[in-house]
């Protein structure tokens, strides 16, 4: 039977020689030549089409092999992304991101040991940390949101689509959340929040270190509009919304929009 190519990150039959090729059964190497556990190190260099290009530096993490093969043949037919290193846990994760500083990191959220959860939080602490979507198998999954406020640009299913995957590969490299804020709600919605009068109360503590204006761009952005639509809505120019959104950030220590809205969803001022 000929080799199967997995169309979604669901478990598929991969050929064995094909997993060789690919290197899922190596063992990784450090910047200083050690051994990372099972991280497997991917260096190419971008020989394709405008070749001139950055190249995407992504960071796998997962704890079943045939998911890591599915993603690593599916990058392996972009020119500009490329995996750098594979991790079957959390502790390889944030060791896999330190040695090959990745630009990106498909996050898987439940594996042994340190979860995705507790990597994400360690690793969105660092100075210059790579951007992390999630990756889970159910959209309610609660842990989501624990993520998401740990400094995750995003989430995917495990079914995602393969050119979706791709693209929010790039989409967060490029500084973009892949979250829109009406999912945020029908998370929240999902999950029950024991702390909510707590949580409620912490965010608009936070959010008193605005002024008037920046509120209103949290806002704006806690509804999912862009920077060009709340530019409309505030009638003010594309980069004043810009500035305000990064003193936003800034004021509020937070690492990207999706925290932005999820605050806004906290303060319940939707």
């Amino acid at each position: 039977m000929a080799d199967m190519i997995p169309t979604r990150l669901g478990p598929r039959p991969l050929a064995s020689t094909a997993a060789a090729d690919l290197g899922v059964a190596r063992g990784g190497t450090t910047d200083r030549g050690g051994t990372v556990g099972q991280i497997t190190d991917s260096r190419v260099t971008d020989g394709g089409i405008g070749g001139d290009r950055r190249v995407i530096r992504l960071l796998i993490a997962d704890d079943d092999a045939l998911v890591r093969a599915g993603l690593r043949i599916l990058v392996g037919g972009s020119a500009d992304i490329e995996v750098v290193a594979e991790a079957e846990d959390g502790a390889k994760a944030v060791t896999a991101s330190d040695a090959y500083r990745p630009d990106v990191i498909l996050m898987d959220i439940r594996m042994p040991g340190v979860d995705g959860l507790a990597a994400t939080r360690r690793i969105r602490s660092r100075a210059r940390a790579p951007q992390v979507i999630v990756l889970t198998t159910f959209g309610a999954d609660e842990y989501v949101l624990e993520a998401l406020r740990s400094g995750a640009s995003g989430f995917l299913l495990k079914d995602t689509a393969p050119l979706e995957i791709l693209s929010a590969v790039r989409s967060v490299a490029a500084g973009a959340a892949i979250l829109s804020p009406m999912f945020i709600r029908r998370l929240i919605d999902h999950v029950a929040d024991p702390q909510a009068s707590s949580r409620r109360a912490r965010a608009r503590s936070r959010l008193t270190a605005l002024t008037e204006r920046e509120n209103e761009v949290a806002i704006h952005v806690g509804h999912g509009h862009s920077n060009a639509e709340i530019a409309t809505l505030l009638r003010m120019g594309l980069p004043t919304v810009k500035g305000h959104v990064s003193r936003l950030l800034s004021k509020l220590d937070l690492n990207n929009r999706v925290q932005i809205a999820l605050l806004v969803h906290d303060a319940e001022l939707l």
